[in-house]
């Protein structure tokens, strides 16, 4: 059995997670903005602790005695419209509170000897067809830049003799949620379509295999540093629209050019049609076994 701390525990990966240990024995630590309100959505945690990173002795004495600390915490990228409010907020809530996670491991006298942190494979910027494996170069953009951040604050922690995961999330599909909630009502209405061209490489991943991959973190002592966390059977844009499509018995013949995009959603709509042709043959290695390797499964599962 396990003792584990999870930041960002109520949202879709997390409430999976949580759910996951807990069933096979863990105890699990939430860490969260809002005790009573994760108690609604989270029935099965031992210990529900508001948390404020920027007031470490608040809850610095919890950390004792964990064994992994999770974190999932971070303001959600696409929950509305870049501005510079905003991207300060997403770069703040992600950048601060690991510096001060990492902070906090080492003041306590016994450690936790894995921290696993989120990231994402817009560490890479937008690539067409170059394979990235984890050695790849980084770009310069804005979720480059703060993928790299991320990623760097979360590594200090090696110094202290603790493993270190920094998971590089690719774009995680799930049942009404979503990228899945979001093609779903263009499709049905027969308006469906690739976007920006959709020759773009698009690295999806099934929620029960980035559930999976965390669960592999924890557990598993060979994996480290930064993981890409996308399925083998990664696919064009185009490809995905026309799966999507056959799925749901619908066309999927309007593409979506580049600039409605743009109107449409700022410069998120720019981080949409990013190609990232992510290899994950370093997690596969460490021996996990993917449960949704085929598109047409994937969305079978997640549609009907």
């Amino acid at each position: 059995m396990k003792k584990l701390l999870i930041t960002g525990a109520t949202g879709s990966i997390g409430k999976i997670l949580v759910q996951k240990l807990s069933a096979r024995g863990d105890e699990v630590i939430i860490f969260t903005r809002n005790p009573e309100s994760a108690k609604k959505k989270i029935v099965n945690a031992s210990k529900y602790v508001k948390w404020d990173f920027d007031c470490m002795d608040a809850w610095l004495h919890e950390m004792h005695g964990v064994d992994v600390v999770v974190h999932l915490a971070g303001a959600n990228l696409g929950g509305k419209r870049w501005n510079d409010e905003y991207k300060k907020l997403a770069y703040d809530s992600r950048i601060i509170s690991t510096r001060s996670l990492v902070e906090a491991i080492k003041q306590v006298e016994r450690k936790p000897k894995a921290f696993i942190c989120s990231s994402a494979v817009g560490i890479y910027g937008s690539r067409y067809d170059e394979v990235l494996d984890e050695n790849s170069s980084h770009r310069n953009d804005f979720l480059a830049n703060l993928c790299n951040d991320w990623e760097k604050e979360a590594q200090k922690v090696e110094a202290l003799g603790v493993r270190r995961v920094s998971i590089r999330t690719g774009l995680v599909l799930m049942k009404d949620e979503g990228l899945i909630k979001q093609l779903l009502l263009p499709f049905k209405l027969f308006i469906g379509g690739p976007l920006a061209g959709g020759r773009q490489w698009f690295p999806w991943i099934h929620i029960d295999d980035i559930v999976g991959i965390y669960l592999q973190a924890i557990d598993n002592l060979n994996v480290n540093g930064a993981v890409n966390a996308a399925s083998p059977g990664i696919v064009q844009m185009k490809e995905f629209t026309k799966t999507f499509g056959n799925v749901l018995n619908r066309p999927s013949l309007l593409p979506v050019p580049k600039f409605a995009l743009k109107l449409a959603a700022g410069e998120l709509g720019e981080y949409a049609v990013m190609s990232q042709r992510t290899s994950v043959e370093k997690i596969i290695k460490s021996g996990y076994k993917f449960k949704f390797e085929k598109l047409n499964e994937a969305l079978v599962d997640l549609l009907r």
